[in-house]
């Protein structure tokens, strides 16, 4: 059986729509795939309604968050939530503060490169997203693309908008405890998104991940593209330490990354164990 349990769609900052998504994945040779758009859960129901036969979808998200990593330095983490009542009034409400807060960052870095002489049309970006999609870098990178200054997003992201580079804005994300409340409030299950990832950015440390632990996570995605040997042999060790379901997802964003569907899966034991812990919405097959 092999599981994706991290993918985007256009809903966010993919480019397959849900529907390309889940037919993306059952050609693959997907039997499992978990939608976890960045922030919302809009694509879950397009999604549900183009399941190929036979394929399984995850309803989840992933949440943008802040903890403290080593010197207590503030980072951003994600959070990885599944089968969650969407309708849960306190998720909904923080969901759509972040879809704000996006919006208001994406503006400020366009902003910033229009008046520095790039050609960039903030409103012009603007315009392109749909009303209730959430807004990320990736489509200020697409921009930058089109307008043939970088090559590809990654390029773009190194140039011009990672952290610490000069169009960078920081944002007001969910402390990732409040997250793991809300989560474990609808019925859902959460998983710490790529925790050492640290070509990413400054990561959280081993201390912080065993008092989330404490709080309520049940799991960290081990296997990731962004990990290297090292940090998936220390993630199996903690998880085995902190008795936590290790899970394995490709992260997909469709051309927005060079990663296929499927390069990285999670155990069918593992899955399992994680979707008996969820009850706040359920796994759905797609029908012949």
């Amino acid at each position: 059986m092999r599981i994706d349990l991290h993918t985007h769609s256009t809903v966010s900052d993919g480019t397959d729509s849900p529907a390309e998504l889940v037919e993306a994945a059952f050609r693959a040779g997907l039997d499992v795939v978990a939608l976890t758009d960045h922030d919302t859960t809009a694509g879950w129901q397009p999604a549900i309604q183009a399941l190929p036969p036979g394929l399984r979808l995850v309803p989840g998200a992933e949440l943008s968050c802040e903890s403290v990593g080593a010197g207590g330095r503030r980072v951003s983490v994600h959070l990885l939530a599944y089968l969650f009542d969407p309708t849960s009034p306190t998720l909904v409400a923080e969901q759509q503060r972040l879809r704000v807060e996006r919006r208001r960052r994406l503006r400020a870095m366009a902003a910033r490169m229009a008046e520095d002489g790039l050609p960039v049309d903030p409103d012009e970006i603007m315009g392109l997203l749909d009303p209730d999609a959430p807004a990320g870098r990736p489509h200020l990178a697409q921009a930058l693309v089109r307008a043939g200054l970088v090559e590809t997003v990654d390029e773009a992201f190194a140039t011009f908008l990672g952290n610490g580079r000069g169009y960078y804005v920081p944002r007001a994300d969910t402390p990732v405890e409040a997250a793991i409340d809300m989560i474990r409030d609808a019925g859902g299950v959460t998983v710490l998104a790529h925790p050492f990832a640290s070509s990413r950015g400054p990561t959280v440390t081993a201390e912080v991940i065993a008092a989330l632990a404490e709080r309520g996570l049940a799991g960290l995605e081990v296997d990731h593209p962004n990990h290297d040997d090292a940090a998936r042999a220390a993630l199996r060790d903690l998880a085995k330490q902190l008795d936590l379901l290790r899970t394995g997802s490709s992260d997909y964003h469709g051309t927005n990354k060079t990663i296929g569907l499927g390069q990285e899966t999670t155990d069918p034991e593992q899955f399992e164990a994680l979707t008996e812990r969820a009850t706040g919405a359920a796994v759905q097959v797609g029908r012949a």
